[in-house]
């Protein structure tokens, strides 16, 4: 017997999947299959199968290696790479080969690539067991906890991003290294006139052919809108059940770097690149929890503006917006992106339609559509993670019955708690959250905190342009 039916790994709905997946691959004779791992970064990993190959593997799993596991942002391994105790799970000792177990849900036809299907995999060790640092794992383990106190979960993703034109992609040898030397870009639009229509069209070529290839792989693409900066673009899609909107993300940005790739242009979701006359980028996860038939349980009534349920989720968010803040902001680059009437918050607040709090609630009194939108996320976040950070947090909330403070009437003033200003206070907060490490695991948290923490000391010891500018000449 294959491995996913020895340790069962496969609920009926993905057996029938499955078979969906191989009448797939028969009718448009596909050649080959990628099978793809979201990793703590949220970034793709895995291997390109042959379809012969491809097709056993969705029995038996494919050896995948537990290596990745200790890569920081640029793949510096954050610990020794042969040390023992592997982040407090002997398993991991040696790093030896794991197993990426396929999603058959998951599965598309990729439309860039001729012939080539792709599906998405949980890694486990070898006997079946779940790796506790697989952080698609760590969103299933949110999501099971919460419908068993009986709700769902919907999220709605907008992306901002960074449209530039390739010029050169620095691929000489002296180039590469850890991490190698960004390409040169120039700006495809001026920028700076907000959802204007010509803005957009000037750059029409490129969107077009990212809407056509989104849509053709199945990404539930809403709106294609021009943001402030030169080049910048956003991508907003419907909402959906949360792991199908975790999964789409991840494969919406690597999706997006592909193929302008492809045409000459260079995608970045980068929250603050160092380019001129630059705005800040963010993600704004749209959000609510719905009933046992996923009717939305979020909007008020008798006048109130949000249910008791959706005040109590709100109020954890907030509770805890620091100790997630490594979640939804997992970059040094990210905490830049926190500055005053920038669109971008930089307290822990709420209010009602009000674009600079950190939790802004949509829809009005009455509005069987009201929800929680969260503004606090960069676009690189590991969706996984940032989603699972949100239904940790709001179930704390629900479970313990916070009350929600009053609404902030000036978003970026008054008495409200700051968010973290770096990645290194913010992981100190994720660090000693007794509910986080109750939720995640001590074992994940201090293996997040160790990755996290290669990229703090990396940051901190290297000598910037601003350091030079500042000391070489004067001292």
């Amino acid at each position: 017997m294959g491995f996913i039916q020895d340790h069962s790994l496969w609920t009926s709905e993905q057996a029938d999947a499955a078979a969906h997946v191989r009448a797939l691959i028969a009718e448009h004779d596909l050649q080959q299959v990628r099978i793809s791992w979201g990793d703590q970064h949220g970034i793709l990993r895995g291997k390109t199968l042959e379809v012969g190959h491809f097709l056993s593997t969705l029995e038996d799993g494919k050896d995948f290696q537990t290596a990745t596991l200790i890569f920081d942002t640029t793949n510096n391994p954050a610990v020794p790479p042969f040390a023992a105790g592997g982040f407090g799970d002997p398993r991991l000792t040696g790093l030896p080969d794991g197993l990426l177990v396929p999603d058959p849900s998951t599965f598309r036809i990729l439309p860039w690539v001729d012939r080539t299907g792709w599906i998405l995999a949980n890694l486990h060790y070898r006997n079946g067991d779940a790796v506790p640092f697989d952080t698609r794992g760590v969103l299933q383990t949110q999501l099971s906890r919460l419908a068993g106190e009986g709700f769902t979960y919907t999220a709605g993703a907008e992306l901002e991003f960074y449209l530039t034109k390739l010029v050169d992609p620095r691929l000489e040898f002296g180039d590469s290294g850890w991490p190698p030397a960004p390409p040169s870009v120039t700006a495809v639009s001026h920028g700076y006139q907000y959802l204007t229509e010509n803005r957009g069209d000037e750059i029409d070529g490129i969107l077009r052919i990212l809407r056509d290839q989104l849509v053709a792989v199945g990404l539930p693409l809403a709106t294609v809108e021009d943001e402030w900066g030169p080049g910048q673009v956003e991508f907003t899609f419907d909402p959906l059940p949360g792991l199908q909107t975790a999964d789409n993300v991840l494969l919406t940005r690597s999706a997006i770097k592909q193929i302008a790739r492809r045409h000459g242009f260079h995608a970045t979701f980068m929250a603050r690149p160092n380019l001129p006359n630059i705005v800040s980028s963010g993600w704004h996860l749209h959000q609510s929890l719905g009933d046992a038939n996923s009717r939305n349980v979020f909007p008020g009534t008798d006048g109130e503006l949000l249910s008791p349920v959706a005040q109590r989720f709100t109020a954890g968010l907030l509770e805890h917006a620091a100790a997630c803040a490594p979640l939804t902001t997992p970059t040094i680059n990210g905490y830049k992106r926190y500055i005053d009437h920038s669109f971008a918050p930089t307290r822990i607040a709420w209010a009602e339609e009000n674009r600079g709090a950190m939790i802004r609630v949509s829809g009005a009194r009455g509005d069987t559509n009201t929800h929680l939108e969260n503004r606090v996320g960069e676009p690189a976040a590991n969706p996984y993670l940032y989603l699972a950070s949100q239904i940790a947090a709001g179930r704390d909330g629900i479970n313990r019955d916070l009350k929600l403070g009053e609404p902030a009437d000036e978003a970026y003033d008054g008495d409200t708690v700051h968010l973290p200003r770096s990645l290194e206070r913010a992981l100190g907060e994720f660090r000693t959250s007794a509910v986080l490490r109750r939720e995640f695991g001590d074992a994940f948290v201090e293996y997040y905190c160790t990755v996290k923490q290669s990229e703090i000391n990396r940051f901190n010891a290297a000598v910037t342009d601003w350091e030079q500018r500042e000391y070489f000449e004067v001292f």
